[in-house]
């Protein structure tokens, strides 16, 4: 009796050696990239660093974001991307995965390809394309605005219209991956339930209120979360279209961490907003998970 347990406590830890030996390409990927960048981002937001100094000043740096009124507006551009970003592709996204749900498999496969296309694209050619559209004098946006007799506008370039001309680009790059899982969670649902529901005349609406909204929470969650988290990372698009302009109209804390960083070679402000935008992005997610994940199993 005991060699056999001498034996089973071998064979547990081979396999929980064998284990970590597997994850540890990962993990050392992650422990050096991921993991040491952020402590060494929240120790230098304590220090006034840049290329000639290198002296603790303590909260300083967070004291000073909250009197700067660059970064609030950042932080208010920010915001007001996330608030009418996500909602619009929540919904449109749904909405695209129920309508191409009910068809065949050949056309359903087909816009799923087609929105899925700009999510896998570069960025920089789609900024690029996107750039010509939005083009002042040759765009083809006010070409046919002009076709109905609209004056030419702007839209890059002017305060009114810059921030709404970034978050129509930042939607039109953000549905894909949404659409590609509703349609998924879509096909989950049993049919049973639905058939149902048809047997005792439920309409539409109730059968999606009822019946396809509940089951589509999971789902719901990851999608919110993860679209939330990477509208408040919006970075490249503002970069290669407007550089933050006109006058601070599009920058937004990500590309204020840029700028502060690689523009003007504040690192230790640069960290400390960085910081305060992580405790925001958490702050968010768990309010997130306590509103839409009350019904989900983890």
């Amino acid at each position: 009796m005991e060699v056999t347990v001498r034996k089973t406590k071998g064979y547990v830890r081979r396999d929980w050696l064998m284990s970590y030996l597997f994850l540890l390409p990962a993990l050392g990927f992650f422990l050096l990239f991921v993991a040491y960048p952020m402590i060494k981002g929240v120790y230098i937001s304590f220090f006034d660093y840049s290329l000639r100094n290198f002296n603790f000043i303590g909260f300083e740096n967070y004291v000073s974001l909250i009197h700067n009124e660059t970064f609030l507006k950042a932080m208010r551009n920010t915001l007001l991307l996330v608030v009418i970003t996500v909602p619009i592709v929540i919904v449109f996204s749904l909405f695209v995965a129920v309508s191409i749900y009910k068809k065949k498999e050949f056309a359903r496969s087909f816009y799923r390809g087609v929105f899925y296309l700009p999510a896998v694209s570069s960025v920089v050619s789609i900024t690029v394309v996107w750039g010509w559209i939005y083009h002042p004098n040759y765009g083809i946006l006010n070409y046919l605005g002009g076709l109905i007799g609209l004056e030419p506008v702007s839209w890059l370039g002017d305060q009114r219209t810059a921030l709404l001309a970034i978050i129509a680009v930042l939607i039109t790059t953000s549905v894909g991956q949404p659409i590609i899982l509703y349609v998924a969670s879509l096909g989950n649902i049993p049919t049973s339930y639905i058939e149902a529901a048809e047997i005792d005349r439920a309409t539409p609406w109730q059968i999606f209120l009822k019946i396809i909204w509940p089951m589509l929470m999971p789902t719901n969650l990851y999608i919110i979360v993860i679209t939330t988290i990477n509208t408040f990372q919006c970075f490249a698009l503002i970069q290669l279209l407007t550089s933050g302009g006109p006058v601070y109209s599009t920058t937004t804390v990500m590309y204020g961490v840029y700028e502060q960083a690689f523009v003007l070679g504040h690192f230790g402000s640069a960290a400390a907003m960085g910081v305060f935008l992580a405790i925001i992005i958490g702050i968010i997610s768990l309010i997130q998970f306590k509103f839409f994940g009350s019904d989900v199993e983890y």
